[in-house]
């Protein structure tokens, strides 16, 4: 595993914690990986995993994101964050993300 997917991963539960997660949400981040949350958390995908919805960036555009420098929303918008799947689940996970 790359240290940016488990520095994401280690970021991600940091922002998640204590929040309720209803739903499955894949990170495909360009030439690194694949993270996955659910209920139980964040963690490194294998890969081919489902998911309510994904999202895929490049490296920049998810730290970006993950540091607050971002919105996930402003993201998408400007073509800097790709969503597959239920933009309903993306929006929520917008909103845990801040």
């Amino acid at each position: 595993m790359s240290d940016v997917i488990t520095a994401a991963v280690a970021a991600l539960n940091d922002k998640l914690s204590g929040e309720d997660v209803d739903f499955t949400a894949k990170f495909v981040i360009e030439d690194e990986g694949e993270i996955l949350v659910d209920g139980t958390g964040a963690r490194a995908a294998e890969g081919g995993e489902e998911a309510d919805v994904t999202l895929s960036a490049d490296q920049e555009t998810f730290q970006d994101m993950l540091s607050g420098d971002l919105n996930p929303t402003s993201a998408f918008m400007t073509g800097k964050l790709s969503v597959d799947g239920d933009m309903g689940t993306a929006m929520k996970l917008g909103a845990l993300l801040g």
